[in-house]
């Protein structure tokens, strides 16, 4: 199937493992125009050039912290001197610390919603005027199945990503005259650092084994397989194409099964 998006400008935040990582090399293969960025630049850029090696588009790197208002105004500039205005936006960051209301300063609160709510407003705040002149745009969010159903160990998260929901909610609706969709991708348990990172956390609250508690959580999900970042890169391809332009306003989740409700 052809997704019509070659030669599109795609900007895919986080981008340099786990699932944004699949979202740009899937976006590539698409034949997008493809900008990344990390905290570390030296890894954005050397991602990059893994990318574009592997599918012969353009690919750069660029050094941003999604928590820093300052760092995303001049990723934004960058991206549009070397790139143009992007068509596509995929919003990632990485989750702020786990942990539960009685282990969270009340100073985290403010640093968890600027990382997984402002990032994306801020970006899609730069970025929403050039897809309105261009009358198309495909803004694609990776939240969270804690959307759905929070995780207990994961306040933070839980708070920022319902925020960022029910933002990303309204202004599709706002945004759906323009040719310009809003869609959210709620992962479950994927093969990602982050998962590596819960299980450790978890590992020492309950005095296992990080091995033990990636097989507990294994063993619950339904498909009893953890999701693949490449299969997750597909479905925000997908999003982005000229075939989901009729799909806007929606929280598609990707989990194996694992989400228990009925909606």
């Amino acid at each position: 199937m052809d997704f019509k998006i070659k030669d599109k400008i795609a900007l895919v935040t986080a981008a340099t493992r786990g699932l944004g990582r699949g979202c740009a090399e899937q976006l590539a293969a698409e034949g997008c125009r493809i900008a990344i960025c990390s905290r570390n630049e030296v890894e954005a850029k050397k991602a990059a050039q893994e990318i574009s090696k592997a599918t012969h588009t353009q690919v750069s790197g660029f050094g941003a912290d999604m928590s820093k208002p300052e760092d995303i105004a001049n990723l934004i500039k960058a991206v549009q001197s070397d790139f143009g205005d992007p068509d596509i936006l995929v919003v990632n960051a990485g989750g702020p610390a786990p942990g539960n209301f009685a282990t969270t300063p009340l100073e985290e609160y403010e640093k968890g919603i600027n990382l997984n709510l402002m990032s994306a407003v801020r970006l899609i705040h730069g970025l929403v005027p050039a897809m309105k002149q261009k009358q198309w745009g495909r803004i694609i969010a990776i939240t969270s199945i804690s959307v759905k159903q929070p995780i207990a160990t994961l306040l933070l998260s839980n708070t920022a990503r319902a925020g960022l929901t029910g933002f990303l909610k309204t202004v599709s609706t706002e945004l759906a005259p323009d040719g310009i969709t809003v869609n959210a991708i709620l992962p479950g348990i994927h093969k990602t650092g982050r998962i590596d990172q819960l299980a450790r956390h978890r590992a020492e609250q309950e005095n296992k084994t990080p091995e033990q508690i990636i097989q507990e959580m294994t063993n619950n999900i339904p498909s009893k397989t953890m999701g693949d970042p490449s299969d997750f890169g597909a479905m925000a391809a997908f999003l982005a194409s000229d075939h989901a332009k009729y799909i806007t306003g929606q929280n598609i989740l990707l989990d194996g099964g694992n989400f228990p409700g009925l909606l």
